[in-house]
């Protein structure tokens, strides 16, 4: 496994690669791995000859108050993951190589879906993620990107940018994750205490507390997601949204078709994503 800094170094390494019609699959990550990222990794060992991850913190996509500054650097302990799963190449570029010294006029916005959920209370960070996904695309240049399916709403967005833009990348999701309590892995469980840990656990429970009323024929939706963010609450989450949308995050209309339940809350001071995609009675 090499690792590349520079976008030169990137390319040069990558050239042989395309000139022997190989295959590139690309993981991009902010680093601090965990199983989750490396479930990842495996998939794209599946479909492709050569597997690039890049580790890359954006600040573009932190909000003000949001974490960058503390956010986890650990690409040692990144690296020797990355080697265990097989991955050929490792992309961590600075801020510099990826945004360079002029100010960035540029931006990559998708409209609509990245306003919704955490769009709303993170204004901004969808505008970060599509732009830096789009620069690392052309800097890579893969014929595949993996996402877990952890962030839906992101993984939404970058499959409308990649369509929009005409990029020729297939963009493949991956299940969600999980420990065996069922909480979703992410590199923000580490800000959380081993007693927050305890309680976070209650967001795939109410999840699966909403799928077992839809599934039992209750069909006021609203009602459902109410006692699910009143249960949330009860257990010390602030809760931002629990909401029902379908796989394209469109508004559901219909309690019995396909949809996804999305749920950001804070625990303490950390926040957490979960979902649940229930497949639609008919």
């Amino acid at each position: 496994m090499r690792t590349e800094v520079t976008l030169q170094g990137l390319q040069a390494a990558l050239s042989p690669v395309r000139l022997a019609r190989k295959s590139i699959g690309f993981v991009p990550t902010m680093g601090n791995l965990h199983q989750g990222h490396i479930a990842l990794v495996r998939e794209a060992k599946k479909y492709c000859d050569v597997v690039v991850v890049s580790i890359f913190v954006n600040p573009t996509q932190f909000g003000a108050g949001e974490d960058f500054e503390k956010y986890p650097r650990t690409l040692e302990a990144d690296s020797q993951l990355l080697a265990d799963a097989g991955c050929d190449m490792i992309f961590a570029p600075s801020v510099q190589q990826v945004y360079g010294n002029k100010p960035q006029l540029t931006t990559v916005q998708v409209d609509d879906i990245a306003n919704d959920l955490c769009g709303k209370s993170r204004p901004g960070h969808f505008t970060g993620v599509a732009t830096v996904v789009t620069k690392l695309f052309n800097m890579v240049q893969p014929n595949a990107a993996f996402f877990g399916e952890k962030d839906w709403q992101q993984l939404a967005v970058i499959r409308h940018l990649t369509t929009d833009l005409c990029f020729s990348i297939d963009i493949i999701g991956v299940p969600i994750v999980r420990d065996e309590n069922g909480l979703a892995l992410s590199s923000r469980n580490g800000y959380l205490s081993s007693e927050e840990k305890q309680t976070a656990i209650q967001i795939y429970q109410t999840l699966k507390m909403v799928e077992q009323d839809i599934k039992s024929g209750q069909t006021d939706l609203d009602a459902i997601l109410q006692r699910g963010r009143d249960y949330l609450a009860s257990k010390g989450f602030v809760v931002d949204y629990l909401e029902a949308r379908t796989p394209d995050l469109k508004p559901v209309t219909d309690s019995q078709q396909d949809m996804v339940i999305l749920a950001a809350a804070k625990l303490g001071s950390t926040r957490l994503i979960d979902n649940l995609h229930i497949k639609g009675i008919h």
